[in-house]
């Protein structure tokens, strides 16, 4: 065999042992692009399972919350009911009272009515309900409702003179008007009657009324 022939097989087998194979990174990459994959898909599970858990959460807690919103309504006036229990205890030892004596004390009934009262008028008061009961006090249309009128000299005018129904506040909100009686005339519109009577017919002196005839 002559050189020249020899020498293109020594440069091919040069060649073919020194460069570098493309099988094995091409594999290395797989493996990471495997490795990134599986990763992925983990934290993908692990995502969706606390979404699952974060919707369970808050179902739990949309049921929870309409539960304590039913028992809300349903049991709010318990403790209203509790306080006005006494009351109703009062009431029928009184009637029961009435119903075993044949001789009733009219002293005693009265003190028996007055105290239920109390305890009903204490129960309203420690929930916020008051009384309007404006006798004596000028007529105000955001409290009262005027059921009549009745001409009295001896009070100023708008003024309530009776009250027929008292009204009700709940916590500084009206719930029932007081039904009462006002008063109409009085010193203020008499006085106002005797002004306008002297700007029409003029004081003593004036040129209206001219002065009055002593002598006469």
């Amino acid at each position: 065999m002559s050189k020249k022939e020899k020498l293109p097989e020594d440069q091919d087998q040069d060649v073919s042992t020194d460069e570098p194979t493309e099988d094995a990174p091409a594999a290395e990459s797989e493996g990471e692009l495997g490795l990134l994959l599986e990763d992925a898909r983990a934290k993908a599970d692990e995502h969706y399972n606390q979404v699952l858990r974060t919707q369970a959460e808050l179902e739990n807690l949309r049921k929870r919350s309409a539960r304590d919103l039913e028992n809300a309504h349903k049991y709010a006036l318990e403790k209203f009911m509790l306080e006005l229990l006494p009351v109703r205890d009062s009431l029928e030892l009184g009637l029961a009272a009435l119903s075993d004596s044949d001789n009733v004390d009219p002293a005693k009934l009265k003190e028996g009515v007055e105290l239920t009262l109390k305890m009903l008028g204490d129960a309203m008061n420690k929930f916020g309900l008051s009384a309007v009961d404006p006798q004596g006090e000028k007529f105000n249309p955001e409290l009262h409702q005027a059921m009549s009128m009745q001409h009295m000299t001896d009070v100023a005018p708008n003024t309530v003179v009776n009250v027929v129904q008292k009204g009700y506040q709940l916590n500084e909100r009206l719930v029932r008007p007081a039904l009462v009686i006002v008063s109409t005339g009085g010193p203020a519109a008499d006085e106002s009657k005797a002004a306008k009577a002297a700007r029409e017919y003029g004081e003593p002196g004036t040129e209206a009324g001219g002065e009055f005839d002593q002598q006469a």
